[in-house]
């Protein structure tokens, strides 16, 4: 399900402003059909579409296997040949082109397969009706083709950064927000039934809390507990598993620092001593007599003081805090399992080389276990508003608390007064929950993403359950953790095998590139964990899709290929960064892309990108999806924190094939 990012801008008018009497209308009426007659007239007049468009994984493929290019064109192609060429046009193979593998648009879409070997940069030529050749791309091992994008993703992070430990950047010269390290509380607001105005004002608590640093969420300055602990959990997995690609051991992609500078913000968010969980920081919706994060477009380091003391912008520059319950209160099982999970993974990380701040860590994932409502009654808390961030399942996020925190318990030097000492009680929990995820829960059983990291928490706990020596008298075993998985799997290859591109989603579900990141990962994690290779084809294959093996020929992630989104909305890189693709921009992120209706606006501010408002893309729009490389359309074009996240452990396991250690 796609998370819904709504009203980050304000839609531009689109009032009929024709009025008047009858000639007038009359007159507006012959004026609309003329015009339109004229539109068709030229429509039928252009020439087709003449070219074939190729289009490949832009970063490369792994040297030996097979490999796979696509022909679009728009008349048949049968009897069409390709050839590829190495980087000094030395034709190295050739072939007919393969068979039709569906339509998409206007265009046939045909198979290019080949085998390559030697590390080189390539490119694929078709000639035949409709010529064409693709982009140039390498063919390498998998740390040559994947290293730079990890690379690029932690640039991404740290030019997320928010407060003064800021990293310097062409984009990000000076600190943001530091009016935030006192930052009032206040209430939850209510909201008007279409969930986007507030009613009246916000209501202080009389509470001021530390809610400086941690990311901002998307292209926008807000910052939620909800996506930062997601973002977390997967950075903090992988900088356990793969510590020679994104831990200490890469001298490139280094993601300790990110995740401890995630986690001190979640330890703000969360007060221990007196039970109390705050969940956001700025609101995107609309106060009465006041301006929100989402109603103006500026650069962060100007809030503080914008402005001056104009009441208009005492929410830009003094950013509410909302807090989540009283003091001790029952907390959301989603954020509750989430966070309990990210503290528990804390201990394992910081625990040799911050141990004081590994058993704070540890002490709160107990506390907040420990408060979940496993009883929820109406929406789950994601975000103010809702519709933000909708999401209805919770089991998920804690069966994942749970393995965490036994796991950590297995590692011993624990801190004093713990709740619970027996890492089997945590265990126990994590098998009752992951069954109730699986045969109770009324949910979509979606891939790896934020509403839903069944995914990962069934990879933890078959671990935890190998490491315990498969207990018995628990209420799933290691198998049906497969057989959940092995079903989400093979719904997305018969899906794959309908779709012309083998994409293992429907293009236009939203959120549709972070969807595909997290397939690859799911595919790759069960073929670890059962000794096989039955979904690797399908994991390269799918992350192939987004780096440009897709109908629009474009990365769906900032500066990773020759063609990625250079008109992302957000405000840092449409403000301070290029509109051509040239440095600086913001690597690594990656973006919405295709969605079944592309929305947007044009908030006061924002610099025009493409500035001669050129669509590169619409053209090869398809089966029910819509792509736009344009700063005003949030809904294909915005990056976040959460939607880039899996993309990390994605480029880990491509590189490393298979975890460096036991959890």
């Amino acid at each position: 399900m796609a998370e819904a990012r709504t009203e980050r801008d304000v839609p531009l008018n689109r009032t009929n402003r024709i009025s008047g009497g009858r000639i007038r209308k009359v007159g507006a009426a012959l004026a609309i059909f003329a015009t339109a007659l004229l539109l068709v007239l030229f429509a039928a007049s252009r020439p087709r579409d003449s070219s074939g468009h190729v289009r490949v994984n832009q970063i490369g493929y792994e040297s030996g296997r097979p490999m796979r290019a696509y022909l679009m064109a728009m008349n048949p192609e049968g009897g069409a040949k390709f050839e590829v060429r190495n980087s000094q046009g030395k034709v190295v193979y050739s072939a007919d082109i393969g068979g039709l593998l569906g339509t998409w648009g206007k265009y046939n879409v045909y198979a290019l397969d080949f085998t390559l070997s030697a590390p080189d940069t390539y490119t694929v030529a078709v000639t035949g009706p409709a010529p064409g050749i693709s982009p140039g791309f390498r063919v390498g091992t998998p740390a040559q083709l994947y290293s730079g994008a990890l690379a690029n993703a932690l640039s991404f992070y740290q030019n997320q950064r928010d407060g003064a430990d800021f990293i310097p950047s062409t984009l990000r010269p000076a600190a943001s927000h530091l009016n935030d390290q006192k930052a009032r509380v206040y209430n939850t607001p209510e909201f008007y039934p279409e969930g986007s105005r507030i009613k009246g004002d916000l209501t202080a608590t009389g509470a001021v809390i530390d809610a400086s640093g941690g990311w901002w969420d998307a292209g926008d300055y807000l910052k939620f507990v909800h996506t930062t602990s997601y973002t977390v959990a997967l950075i903090l997995v992988g900088v356990r598993d793969f510590p020679q690609q994104i831990g200490a051991g890469s001298s490139t992609s280094d993601f300790a620092k990110e995740a401890k500078f995630g986690l001190d913000w979640l330890q703000r968010m969360w007060d221990d001593k007196s039970r109390t969980l705050y969940y956001q920081v700025g609101i995107g919706s609309h106060v009465s007599g006041a301006e929100d994060d989402h109603s103006i477009w500026r650069l962060s380091d100007v809030d503080d003081t914008y402005g001056g003391t104009d009441p208009r912008y005492r929410y830009i520059r003094n950013r509410p805090v909302l807090i989540a319950a009283p003091s001790g209160s029952k907390i959301s099982p989603n954020l509750a399992g989430r966070l309990a999970g990210d503290f528990a993974l804390c201990f394992r990380i910081y625990r040799t080389s911050d141990p004081a701040y590994a058993k704070q860590c540890l002490l709160s994932a107990q506390h907040i276990f420990d408060l979940a409502d496993t009883a929820p009654v109406g929406r789950l808390l994601t975000a103010a508003p809702y519709d933000f961030y909708g999401e209805s399942e919770w089991r998920d996020d804690m069966e994942f608390g749970a393995t965490e925190l036994h796991l950590a318990m297995r590692l011993g030097s624990l801190p004093g007064a713990l709740p619970h000492s027996d890492p089997q009680f945590y265990l126990q929990a994590a098998a009752n929950f992951a069954l109730a995820y699986m045969h109770l829960a009324d949910q979509a059983k979606d891939t790896l993403i934020l509403s839903d990291i069944s995914g990962l928490a069934h990879y933890e706990l078959f671990r935890a359950l190998a490491l315990a020596g498969s207990p018995n008298g628990l209420a799933i075993s290691q198998a049906d953790l497969l057989d959940d998985m092995k079903k989400k799997l093979d719904a997305a290859a018969a899906h794959a095998a309908r779709d012309p591109f083998g994409y293992g989603v429907p293009w236009g579900v939203g959120d549709t590139p972070s969807h595909g990141a997290g397939l690859a990962v799911m595919a790759s994690e069960y073929d670890y964990l059962t000794k096989s290779s039955a979904y690797g084809a399908y994991a390269r294959g799918w992350t192939g899709n987004i780096l440009g093996a897709n109908g629009w020929g474009t990365s769906f992630i900032v500066g990773d290929g020759s063609t990625f989104p250079h008109c992302i909305h957000h405000q840092v890189a449409n403000l301070a960064g290029s509109k051509d693709g040239k440095p600086p921009v913001l690597a690594g992120a990656l973006v919405e892309g295709p969605v079944e209706n592309a929305e947007g606006g044009a908030p006061k501010g924002l610099a025009k990108c493409p500035p001669d408002g050129e669509d590169l893309f619409s053209r090869f729009d398809g089966n029910g999806a819509k792509y736009r490389d344009n700063a005003k359309y949030y809904s294909s074009a915005e990056p976040a924190i959460d939607l880039t996240a899996p993309s990390i452990l994605l480029f880990s396991w491509q590189i490393a094939g298979a975890p460096a250690e036991t959890p």
